[in-house]
């Protein structure tokens, strides 16, 4: 049993550094963020080693209010990680985006094709010479 707890106890403190690594370089908040979440996770994991291993079961509850909190601050990263600016293309699904450049170019062509015909019209003597 000895075995297993400290096994368990450093692989979670590995984690747990690592995360902490993450949260200071970043490079970005959503990498920070999920760095805190993984970081929350090993503080869990941590008490559930050690109530293991007192066999104490009064921790249950603050394991379930931790784990919650987690999962909350989670849902409420993505969800804000989710809305983007309408110029940006990150997080789009490619169908969507391959459309919208199709329409640009269409949009583009008429111009184009305007713009042709008014000049035409300018060469047979209708503009200014």
């Amino acid at each position: 049993m000895v075995v297993v707890v400290v096994l368990a106890a450093v692989l979670v403190g590995a984690a747990a550094v690592l995360a902490l690594v993450r949260v200071e370089r970043g490079p970005s908040m959503l990498d920070r963020a999920v760095a805190l979440d993984l970081l929350t996770a090993s503080l869990v994991g941590a008490i559930a080693i050690e109530a293991a291993w007192s066999r104490r079961t009064e921790t249950i509850p603050i394991l379930v209010a931790m784990s919650l909190v987690g999962f909350v601050g989670s849902v409420v990263i993505a969800r804000f990680a989710a809305r983007e600016p309408e110029h940006d293309h990150q997080g789009r699904a490619p169908e969507d985006v391959a459309a919208q450049a199709r329409e640009a170019d269409v949009h583009r062509g008429e111009h184009s094709a305007q713009d042709d015909h008014h000049d035409d019209r300018q060469d047979e003597g209708g503009g200014r010479p």
